[in-house]
């Protein structure tokens, strides 16, 4: 089973997004975390561990207790030393100029992808996994 994680503190894009995602693939697990630190953590401890890493990770900017850009900078660090290589795409709110050029500078980042993520572009992304 494939897995994707959603980095997003708005639980209705979560809960959104997680429907859809179910009906492009049903044979996805899909992990919420409300914040960066939760998701890092949690990559953290799995980093071992092939199963539980995610094959996607959806990423929001703005959030409480560690945002979007904090945890980029340690997931770049924790990135050569995860069991399973991921697709990371930013999905943010965010239509400014300065953050879509910050993205494009960190390799870790396949895309940045402005919401509404559109039920095309998840069939897009999941027909690769």
């Amino acid at each position: 089973m494939k897995k994707i994680y959603l980095i997003d503190d708005d639980d209705i894009y979560v809960f959104l997004t997680t429907k859809t995602i179910l009906r492009v693939r049903e044979d996805v697990d899909v992990e919420v975390f409300s914040d960066g630190l939760q998701a890092i953590t949690h990559l953290r401890e799995a980093q071992d561990h092939p199963e539980l890493l995610p094959d996607v990770i959806f990423l929001d900017l703005n959030m409480p207790v560690m945002d979007g850009w904090a945890f980029l900078k340690e997931y770049q660090e924790l990135f050569p030393a995860l069991a399973k290589k991921n697709e990371l795409y930013i999905v943010s709110s965010s239509i400014s100029p300065h953050e879509m050029e910050r993205s494009k500078t960190i390799p870790a980042v396949s895309e940045f992808i402005i919401k509404p993520l559109v039920r095309e572009k998840f069939i897009e992304i999941l027909e690769k996994l």
